[in-house]
């Protein structure tokens, strides 16, 4: 008879069994138990590193709270620190303008005083020359020299005198 290879024979199937019951039994005692061993470290890790995720997670928040109430405080001493710079600078320019009033009032009274001082030279000057050249038409119209008698005389001084009260009664009018 003839025996196909779907039904083997009874000896065949006894030691097939036999050899299966021993390799089965040696992977049952000391495969399967590192096998497990190494499936609960496995997990152990995976657990590990998941507890690990989230704990670095929630100190990573942590840190970007922290880093958030930082830069808000920062923005907030920058808007102080512009708003102090602006009242400073407002109060320089101030400064300045009452220092610039300040010079310029006291250029212009200088100058004033300098005018004043010109002016009463000019006139000085001015009223030398006049007596001087009065003087000199005088004694071409005398014909004889008055240089002294002109010099000693109070009648140049009253001449501008007198032009001098004319000339304030038409300033004041």
């Amino acid at each position: 008879m003839d025996i196909g290879p779907l039904e083997p024979h009874g000896g065949e199937l006894v030691t097939g069994l036999v050899c299966f019951g021993v390799v089965f039994g040696v992977f049952a005692k000391f495969l399967l138990p590192r096998i497990e061993q190494v499936m609960a470290e496995r997990d152990d890790a995976i657990i590990g590193t998941r507890e690990r995720a989230t704990a670095t997670r929630r100190e990573a928040d942590g840190i970007h709270a922290e880093y958030k109430a930082q830069l808000a405080e920062a923005y907030r001493e920058l808007a102080a620190t512009r708003q102090e710079a602006r009242e400073q600078g407002a109060a320089i320019i101030v400064a300045a303008r009452e220092e610039g009033q300040r010079q310029r009032d006291a250029l212009v009274t200088d100058a004033h005083a300098q005018l004043n001082v010109d002016r009463a030279l000019a006139a000085a000057a001015l009223n030398e020359n006049v007596r001087y050249l009065a003087v000199e038409l005088a004694s071409r119209i005398v014909g004889e020299p008055l240089d002294v008698f002109a010099y000693h005389s109070d009648v140049i001084d009253r001449f501008f005198d007198e032009l001098a009260a004319e000339d304030s009664k038409g300033t004041a009018a």
